[in-house]
């Protein structure tokens, strides 16, 4: 019978092709809110007059803060994968410019802690508070099924991501530029 399995991959949109299709627009999708996150991470390094380090450090002290832990300049190298020097020179940078302060260790007088001050706390709220309103709006009455779906997918993401070989095994072997993130 002509009206079978395959009029219903027609209608349903289950054949390679379409599922292929659906995968690009949603990589593709992606693609372009990553581009506007970067373009608004730049916007606000460029309006609190710093790089990415240090706004990657701030944003670091703000949510240790708020957790309340103290944080040392050795935990700071450790999640910028920078050495000490660079590490030291960020702080000092932030230091400077009012951001953060170091503190004395509470039982290690050789220790110290680096902390983001109530000033930086201020800026980064005015600075990013209105965006975060806008984003927490346009997820805020997903529905639970939604929600899941969201997270599964990101996370399936994450993985083919964080599985990137910087030798990988097939080199030279052709990708599709339009489904690349």
């Amino acid at each position: 019978m002509e009206n079978g399995s395959h009029s219903s991959r027609y209608w349903y949109g289950v054949t390679e092709e379409d599922r292929r299709r659906r995968a690009v627009e949603v990589l593709q999708a992606f693609r372009v809110y990553r581009a506007a996150e970067v373009a608004m991470r730049r916007r606000t390094r460029e309006s609190m007059s710093m790089g990415e380090n240090e706004l990657l450090v701030l944003r670091y002290l703000l949510r240790a803060t708020g957790q309340g832990r103290l944080v040392s300049p050795s935990e700071l190298t450790r999640y910028l994968g920078v050495s000490t020097a660079s590490t030291t020179a960020i702080i000092d940078r932030l230091e400077k410019s009012g951001h953060v302060t170091r503190v004395p260790h509470p039982t290690d007088r050789r220790s110290i802690h680096v902390v983001a001050t109530e000033a930086s706390d201020a800026e980064v709220r005015a600075t990013l508070g209105s965006m975060h309103s806008r984003m927490m709006a346009a997820v805020v009455d997903m529905t639970p099924e939604e929600c899941a779906t969201v997270i599964a997918c990101l996370a399936r993401l994450q993985d083919a991501v964080d599985q990137v070989d910087p030798h990988p095994e097939g080199a030279g072997v052709p990708v599709d530029a339009d489904a690349a993130l």
